[in-house]
């Protein structure tokens, strides 16, 4: 389960990634995406998003929390929860419907639903560096471990 580092010098090299993991991601997987703001975690979720077969922008669902990619298989919900203010928000609009075993779910800013979440498989975290970006992770599911070609 140990932290694993890697550099990335540019955007490309996110979108690179993404699409990577999108070639093997699996139903039923909860990503954590940490990081400050500009870190990269949009453009991860675009890479992953759109290497799964998506057309068309990916961007951060910022004001309306989940952007839906149902047409994927298996389907993705990307999450940006930056103006949650309440974990409890979550809840009364029924956030739980989307984590299941059928779907990927990408949460952008997950410490701030603390606790109103299910357990992450994979948690992603972006830092800034004067060349570009590192990004650690750590794997604390199966499934994740195959997400990040460890198995």
């Amino acid at each position: 389960m140990g932290t694993k580092l890697v550099f990335l010098p540019d955007e490309d090299a996110l979108i690179a990634l993404g699409a990577e993991l999108a070639g093997r991601i699996e139903a039923g997987v909860v990503i954590e995406l940490r990081g400050d703001l500009g870190a990269g975690k949009t453009t991860l979720s675009r890479g992953l998003i759109q290497g799964m077969g998506h057309r068309g922008a990916v961007k951060s669902p910022t004001y309306t929390l989940v952007e839906p990619y149902e047409h994927l298989t298996p389907p993705v919900y990307h999450f940006d929860l930056y103006r949650i203010v309440d974990p409890d928000e979550l809840h009364y609009i029924g956030v739980d419907v989307y984590f299941n075993d059928e779907s990927v779910c990408l949460i952008e800013w997950p410490e701030k639903a603390a606790g109103a979440l299910p357990q992450a498989d994979l948690c992603i975290r972006l830092e800034h560096d004067p060349k570009g970006r590192y990004l650690s992770y750590e794997a604390h599911t199966k499934k994740a471990r195959r997400i990040m070609g460890q198995q």
